[in-house]
């Protein structure tokens, strides 16, 4: 069967990568993945409409964007479980980058809202097209954990007024919405807050005895009826309101300059936060159905689901942990669940439009409650406060960012930090002195720090352990200028990479020391490095006889150069070649077998 699956010709699989594993499908797979669609179907109904209220946008458009990016990012990503469709973090970033260019609700604040899922798409596919994915590494895992725990205190914020049932007038900032909530406690409507903390406590409860039923469509249902009971003519609590039986309509986005100016920097945010969303949700569930996932793949199936689902009504969207760990869970096969689900989700549309009118506000504010508190990563955050300082660092950071600026901005605050501390590391590459063990009975090298060994006078054998670039030349320059002894080999197996400036500076540390009498050379250097220092005959000015291709040939050739009335009187002695001859009294040849033997 896995042999049907790749009998597709290979340029049709990029185009089309859905080839890759329709050949698997049959009876059996569709069954599970229809069983693994509906149970979806079902959770997502409360999810979407939650999450299209953090938006700030009609419940309807919840539904819409977990319908159609579902299926085309199942046909055209690369992994076979995610499942796209809105997102706590996403549906608060779509709201705080289009709140402040249009009323929310409104037609304008609706075509904003698509126009930047629409932006975002492009930005994702051209990523994709560049083979830029590998910009999302750099995205350190500290700013997602920060930026979606700040995101959990943003919504549980946004929420509380509709919690305790007050109608307030706020800037939608994370300050004013706590002031105005706390200026306004008296008039908390008894009501609404009861249906709200019953949602909630029905949650957890059902989720902790039955964690296989859907625990938050029973929570909603559990939270109807109560309202029904307190408040028959809602008077006193109010609700979601009915949504329209229909098909994603078609829909165009704003696409004036005004509008794509002033949403390109929060849709480039978006795209890159969308992105890690979705790659380190697809690795992790990779990691337990041992998937070889293909990031670009999975970029161009983000890409594309945006771009397609801003004209069908549908705002940003990105991979959903809890639908795409559920699938799993499930027993889904392919990626024809996402699409099951999709269908299902459609149907109960479609059939039970009706039945959000009964839904209570303080009831999803409730529920989004405890979506929030299920953003916050508590075990990872625990980790990364008590592993680096830098790492901590660049987690509050985001965090506070989240709360007090606008969210693009905390994000690339986060970013901006971390690519600092990054290049801060890199720009200090590690630089370790080496000896060899003299109680050793075959020659090895022993890094000098962990054991007290004697030192050579003349020759310090170090290895540096980072490339050698610009940011980097500075460091190492200044390590090697405080190096007394005259000689220096430099062991190269730890540089992957010297740039220019690198390699420069290597030929001023060897005329330097050629200066006062000592020199540099290099063992152990990688193809990579040598291409770098053939470049305008750099090599020739080092000398190519000062490049060897391991430490003991090195050392050999090295110690006739050494001071003879300088080896006389040391008591180190920590070469082999120290116990035979002293340097330029006779020459010392290797033989095959690894021993030295004096030519006269």
């Amino acid at each position: 069967m896995a042999h049907q699956a790749q009998s597709a010709p290979k340029k049709w699989t990029r185009l089309l990568p859905f080839l890759q594993w329709t050949p698997l499908v049959n009876g059996s797979t569709l069954k599970a993945d229809a069983q693994a669609g509906l149970t979806n179907a079902i959770i997502v109904l409360p999810q979407g409409v939650a999450y299209a209220l953090i938006a700030d946008l009609p419940p309807v458009y919840g539904l819409y964007a977990a319908i159609v990016p579902a299926i085309i990012a199942a046909l055209f990503g690369s992994s076979w479980h995610l499942i796209s469709g809105p997102t706590a973090a996403m549906s608060m970033v779509v709201f705080a980058s289009v709140s402040s260019l249009a009323p929310p609700g409104t037609n304008e604040f609706i075509a904003l809202a698509l126009t930047l899922t629409l932006m975002k798409g492009i930005f994702q596919l051209v990523l994709a097209g560049a083979r830029l994915g590998v910009l999302v590494n750099f995205v350190s895992h500290s700013v997602v954990i920060g930026f979606t725990a700040g995101a959990a205190v943003l919504i549980v914020v946004s929420q509380l007024q509709s919690l305790l049932g007050l109608s307030l007038q706020t800037k939608g900032t994370f300050l004013d919405n706590g002031w105005q909530v706390l200026n306004h406690l008296p008039q908390t409507s008894l009501y609404s807050l009861a249906v709200g903390v019953i949602t909630l406590v029905s949650c957890i409860i059902i989720k902790k005895l039955l964690p296989r039923w859907p625990n938050m469509l029973m929570g909603l249902a559990i939270a109807s009826g109560l309202a029904a009971l307190l408040d028959p003519q809602q008077e006193h609590i109010a609700m979601v309101g009915a949504i329209p039986a229909s098909l994603p309509p078609l829909s165009m986005p704003d696409l004036s300059f005004s509008s794509i100016s002033a949403l390109s920097s929060g849709a480039l945010a978006i795209s890159l936060l969308g992105l890690v969303e979705a790659s380190s949700i697809a690795r992790a569930i990779a990691t337990r159905s041992h998937q070889r996932l293909d990031d670009n793949q999975e970029f161009i199936g983000q890409g594309l689901s945006n771009v397609v689902g801003a004209f069908f009504s549908c705002y940003a969207s990105s991979g959903s942990f809890t639908r795409t760990g559920v699938n799993y869970t499930s027993g889904a096969r392919t990626p024809m669940a996402a699409i099951f689900a999709s269908v299902f989700l459609l149907i109960i549309l479609q059939l039970f439009s009706g039945i959000t009118a009964w839904l209570p506000m303080p009831a999803m504010a409730g529920l989004l409650l405890l979506v929030a508190w299920n953003l916050i990563d508590f075990h990872h955050i625990k980790l990364i406060m008590t592993s680096t300082k830098s790492e901590a660092a660049v987690l509050l950071v985001t965090f506070i960012a989240t709360l007090l600026v606008a969210l693009e901005f905390a994000i690339y605050a986060g970013v901006i930090l971390s690519l600092v501390f990054y290049l801060k590391r890199t720009s200090h590459p590690r630089i370790v002195t080496i000896l060899p063990d003299t109680e050793a009975k075959h020659p090895r090298f022993v890094n000098a720090e962990r054991r007290r060994l004697p030192y050579c006078p003349q020759l310090r054998i170090i290895r540096i352990e980072g490339s050698l670039f610009f940011g980097a030349v500075n460091h190492v320059q200044e390590y090697l200028q405080n190096v007394l002894e005259p000689n220096v080999l430099i062991v190269g197996n730890g540089m992957n990479f010297v740039d220019m400036v690198g390699a420069q500076m290597l030929i001023q540390e060897a005329e330097r020391r050629r200066e006062q009498g000592g020199d540099l050379f290099l063992c152990n250097v990688k193809e990579g490095v040598l291409r770098a220092l053939l470049r305008n005959a750099l090599l020739d000015k080092l000398g190519k006889d000062h490049i060897f291709s391991n430490k003991g040939q090195a050392i050999h050739r090295i110690y006739d150069r050494l001071d003879p009335d300088i080896c006389k009187t040391c008591t180190a002695k920590i070469f082999k070649e120290c116990h035979i001859a002293p340097p330029s009294h006779s020459k010392l040849s290797l033989t095959k077998e690894g021993a030295y033997v004096t030519e006269r």
